[in-house]
């Protein structure tokens, strides 16, 4: 028996603006808020425990200090790596130089709150 990761968890100052920049990235739909202000969002007619992991976008008033330790990584699914990367760049996510050389096959890019994360070249069947 192994575990399986049923959720990330992302500390924010605005739950509401990050699920909905992460909610267009992935297609995912809101599946619920937490008393707190915390909002989970996921795969659309699957929810919580699904085959994809769901987001939790948790509120923090924490600043955040240094270089983040975990990053994500997307595949475009219906269309090529550039015109993914425009897409993302329309939703307001923006580069990020975190010291590449520039013959990466993989463009690193910050969400609306300066999340790193990697938009891969491989493009994957939708689940």
């Amino acid at each position: 028996m192994a575990c399986r990761i049923s959720e990330l968890v992302i500390d924010c100052a605005d739950p509401e603006a990050l699920a909905a920049f992460w909610s267009e990235v992935l297609g995912f739909t809101e599946l619920g808020r937490e008393d707190d202000g915390a909002i989970q969002i996921g795969p659309p007619d699957v929810g919580h425990g699904g085959p994809q992991p769901t987001l939790l976008l948790s509120p923090s008033d924490d600043p955040r200090t240094g270089k983040l330790r975990l990053h994500i990584d997307v595949n475009p699914t219906d269309r090529d790596q550039d015109a993914e990367l425009e897409r993302l760049l329309a939703l307001g996510a923006r580069p990020v130089d975190v010291g590449q050389t520039g013959s990466e096959s993989w463009h690193v890019l910050a969400d609306p709150e300066g999340n790193e994360f990697c938009l891969l070249r491989t493009r994957l069947r939708a689940v």
